[in-house]
């Protein structure tokens, strides 16, 4: 096979299917990422051991990005509900009130700058369709769009990503507590939790279309403010509970 037509048939497949869900990938990897290294900022300034950090830690990530993902497939599956409500409601205009809804087909096209003749056409063009009618009216008059995607691969892929990248600030307790040998633990957990975020901004910059170095600073800059409150909470608790 030529590499053109494997690149069509098969990469490029994959490569449009993982772009669908890349918005949910990104946004379940921030928060993942932002939650769990905020956890472990938290336990540090508190001053608890790196078992209690791996243990806290995985309990949020585990329960938050479930909650996450759950909130992400219902929100899905409430538009998806939504839509498919006034598209019935759409067809039944139709069969129930055909002039009323011509009308408002030629309103909207009018306001579009078409009149007499062409306008007319248009009307009889779109109205000769049953199915077209009610996708003219959903997208015209009720600015809906469906979403072709699925509710269930929405909220995997947001909890796929929160626990991926959530990992990334544990990686380094889990290490030390399976072989003691890393002197600043927090530090490279640090380090390592700055690269996760750079990757992270980078993909969030290909979703909104922006700067890949303007989604790298924000996404750094969010991730650094929520460890420093977690960390002093957890520095200024631990003074109040041992005074």
């Amino acid at each position: 096979m030529d590499p053109k037509e494997i690149e069509i048939h098969g990469g490029g497949s994959f490569n449009k299917s993982f772009d669908k869900y890349l918005g949910e990938f990104v946004y379940g990897g921030i928060d993942g990422c932002v939650t769990t290294f905020a956890v472990v900022s938290g336990a540090v300034g508190a001053e608890l051991s790196s078992a209690i950090i791996i243990i806290l830690g995985f309990a949020n990530l585990f329960a938050d990005g479930f909650a996450m993902s759950v909130g992400a497939f219902l929100s899905s599956k409430t538009k998806k509900d939504n839509f498919n409500k006034h598209k019935q409601l759409e067809y039944w205009e139709i069969d129930h009130m055909p002039e009323m809804e011509k009308q408002e087909i030629r309103e909207v096209y009018m306001a579009k700058g078409f009149e007499g003749v062409i306008l007319e056409e248009i009307v009889k063009t779109i109205t000769a369709d049953k199915d077209r009618w009610v996708d003219v009216m959903m997208k015209e008059e009720l600015h809906m769009m469906e979403d072709t995607r699925s509710s269930f691969i929405i909220g995997a892929v947001t909890y796929v990503s929160f626990i991926l990248v959530g990992l990334v600030p544990l990686t380094v307790y889990v290490i030390d507590y399976v072989n003691p040998s890393i002197d600043n633990p927090f530090l490279w957990s640090s380090v390592l939790t700055a690269i996760g975020f750079s990757i992270i901004g980078a993909l969030k910059a290909k979703v909104n279309e922006t700067s890949v170095w303007r989604g790298v600073a924000e996404t750094l800059i969010l991730g650094i403010i929520a460890a420093s409150v977690a960390y002093f909470v957890g520095d200024l608790l631990e003074n109040i509970i041992q005074s």
